[in-house]
């Protein structure tokens, strides 16, 4: 005889009951053990790891290219071609304006790619949208190598171009992963798009520290170049793996949805987990069918959302205003005091401590949760950051800083610290909790909308920082101080942290209950589990969820 819970599937196929009324009750929860295992789910398989490896290159693309920038525009063979020859009439600079426009433009590219993937990704789907944009990326990376004297305009353009494709993935790789990931590492698999991030910064810093005492154009169009290894990569590994499941279900595709929840959670087809998953995604589809005549701008009136867009542009632009960028700027001046002369070598360390927060980002993000990680970061770096401004402007010889080598070591040390706080919070979580806050059918629109916003302070800040550093030195860290307790008193008011269950856990439940029993949770929650991030106006709503432990 049937179960209750089987009724709610056409057998053999996962497809929803059309029949019946699906949605799950406690009850259902409770009587559904008959047909069904409950196996240990695996922490990750084969499949996950592949998929979040492949994908995650989006973030070491970005990273690369905004590592390798600062060592081209500081090859002598680059400035001879295209900057501006000083009044001596000996050597080539480039001038705040033109290398500001140089390093920025990617920005303005990103910006637009980030507004225009979300409609590409629900039309084509999303392997198919991120192969698409890695191609306009090549052609970005081609127009810049292929460059002359003095066409130093032809090389903003390809930066534009090839930003276009740079802010589509940071849009696309997210909503990948959010949606094809198994909840239990969705966090972790999220942060590893900062985490290749952070690997794409180290490797162009070790790669400009290689080819940065070349004399011909092989010291700027190598490190383009290699760019292309890493696009390959993520284009064709795109399309080895499944479109995401949630997509191939709203494409009719139910069979291909179920066995891709089968290969990344690694469990059979009469799993539980793998049944509940459907359930919730059909959930979510018809609640989708039902607002199909929707245009896009009521997404800015639907319950609830413009909270969540608030609060995800206003994270995504205090991630930029964290001051990441500025340690990374005044980091060859500082290191000239701590006694390394070589400027390549400052990226490198500082580098090198970024990615390796952003590993421990991976622990963080699943152990201490989203909220208590951003608020600890965003104190600790606001500390960092108004020591560094003080010691700088009050103690350090900025034009010789090697007459002040007790301030210069003491601001290294700072800005190491600082660099570590930023990779294990903010760096990578912002990117978690703005994959987690949106329902599905604002999803890929809304994430575009706050990535938009980390894009347009990122442009502002690439463009703006000569000229303000010019002004005000290093007391520009107390800007970013500043900024750094707003995020505090956002993220205290804005976030708040729902708990969600732990599969795979042997002997006890998350919340160290015995798994034979019959047990009542009251949960704080305003959304489908395991969203992490709501909003404080809703927290009181409570859902009581009965669950059979076996």
């Amino acid at each position: 005889m049937e179960s209750k819970f089987e009724k709610l599937f056409v057998k053999g196929t996962g497809v929803p009951s059309k029949s019946l009324d699906n949605r799950l009750s406690s009850d259902d929860l409770v009587e559904f053990d008959e047909g069904f295992v409950d196996t240990p789910i695996p922490t990750l398989t084969w499949r996950s790891f592949a998929m979040g490896l492949s994908v995650s290159m989006g973030g070491f693309i970005f990273g690369y290219d905004t590592g390798q920038i600062a060592g081209v525009l500081e090859s002598d063979d680059f400035r001879r071609r295209f900057g501006e020859l000083e009044a001596s009439g000996e050597t080539y600079h480039f001038s705040r304006v033109r290398a500001g426009l140089i390093v920025a433009l990617l920005s303005i590219g990103t910006l637009i790619g980030a507004l225009v993937a979300a409609p590409f990704a629900d039309r084509f789907g999303r392997k198919w949208t991120m192969s698409g944009f890695c191609v306009i990326i090549i052609v970005g990376v081609i127009v810049q190598m292929t460059s002359e004297y003095p066409k130093w305009y032809q090389v903003v353009l390809g930066r534009w171009v090839a930003g276009l494709g740079v802010g589509a993935l940071s849009v696309l790789v997210p909503l990948y992963q959010s949606e094809s990931a198994p909840r239990h590492i969705r966090g972790a698999m999220i942060s590893c798009y900062q985490l290749f991030n952070t690997l794409g910064i180290l490797s162009a810093n070790c790669i400009n520290l290689g080819t940065g005492n070349l004399s011909d154009s092989g010291a700027w169009r190598i490190p383009l170049g290699i760019t292309f290894i890493r696009i390959l990569i993520l284009g064709i590994g795109a399309l080895l793996f499944p479109d995401s499941p949630r997509f191939d279900y709203r494409a009719g595709r139910i069979d291909k949805a179920k066995k891709s929840l089968m290969r990344f959670y690694g469990i059979p087809h009469n799993h539980k987990q793998l049944h509940l998953e459907l359930e919730g995604i059909r959930e979510k589809y018809e609640e989708d069918m039902a607002a199909q005549d929707e245009r896009w701008y009521h997404m800015f009136s639907a319950p609830g959302m413009k909270h969540r867009l608030l609060l995800g542009a206003t994270l995504h632009g205090l991630h930029q205003l964290t001051g990441a960028n500025f340690f990374f700027y005044t980091a060859a001046t500082v290191f000239r005091g701590f006694g390394v002369q070589n400027r390549y070598i400052s990226q490198v360390i500082l580098g090198a401590i970024d990615f390796g927060g952003s590993c421990l980002s991976l622990y963080t993000v699943e152990n201490f949760g989203r909220r208590k990680s951003l608020i600890v970061g965003a104190i600790w770096m606001s500390v960092c950051c108004a020591v560094y401004a003080s010691i700088g402007h009050f103690e350090l010889n900025e034009a010789m800083p090697e007459l002040t080598p007790g301030p210069g070591r003491a601001m290294v040390v700072v800005a190491c610290l600082f660099m570590l706080g930023f990779a294990s919070t903010w760096g990578p979580i912002v990117w978690v909790i703005i994959a987690e806050i949106y329902p599905s059918r604002y999803r890929a629109r809304a994430m575009g909308l706050a990535t938009a916003s980390n894009w347009l302070w990122n442009f502002l800040l690439a463009f703006f920082t000569p000229f303000i550093t010019e002004a005000i030195d290093f007391r520009y860290g107390y800007i970013f101080s500043g900024c750094l307790f707003v995020g505090v008193a956002t993220v205290y008011f804005g976030v708040i942290e729902a708990c969600v269950f732990q599969p795979g856990q042997a002997g006890m439940n998350h919340q160290g209950i015995p798994r034979r029993s019959l047990v009542k949770i009251k949960l704080p929650i305003t959304m489908v589990l395991p969203t992490h991030a709501i909003f404080p106006n809703q927290v009181h709503a409570k859902i009581q969820i009965v669950v059979r432990q076996h």
